[in-house]
């Protein structure tokens, strides 16, 4: 039975130092020009190609907010549900994940994007960037779970 319980115990742990090493669950962005949480964001991973969607939005005055900024399929659609990470791949030999895309719903506009695990995978570093990546913003986001 102990060697059971210890088992088990050794597979939660090693469950969560996985999570904590990939930018799978949730996260509290945090705006970078104003420092204020804005939503909830759940990343997954389908295959080796990671994906986020808005869970939450901070302001409740928010909740049906649509993106009347966007110029593709998500156009009018609301914000809240809304996939705003797309196409995101571990870089091989890297520590960071990108080659995928990111949306702003509040200006409508797409940007590539770069994902970085920081402070022992309690941050993710998201920059969003045209053309390469010194050309962008970084926003500091904070993982819920």
């Amino acid at each position: 039975m102990k060697s059971f319980l210890a088992a088990l115990l050794l597979t939660a742990a090693s469950a969560t130092a996985f999570a904590q090493a990939s930018p799978v669950g949730l996260w509290k962005t945090i705006d970078d020009e104003t420092k204020q949480e804005k939503s909830l964001v759940r990343i997954t991973d389908n295959g080796g190609v990671f994906t986020g969607k808005i869970e939450k939005l901070a302001n409740p005055d928010k909740q049906d907010a649509k993106c009347d900024k966007c110029t593709d399929a998500r156009k009018d659609q609301k914000i809240l549900g809304m996939t705003i990470i797309e196409g995101v791949k571990k870089a091989a030999g890297e520590d960071y994940w990108d080659g995928g895309t990111i949306l702003d719903p509040n200006k409508g506009e797409t940007y590539k994007v770069r994902m970085t695990l920081i402070d022992g995978g309690k941050k993710l570093e998201v920059r969003g960037y045209v053309g390469m990546p010194l050309l962008g913003r970084t926003q500091t986001w904070i993982r819920v779970e």
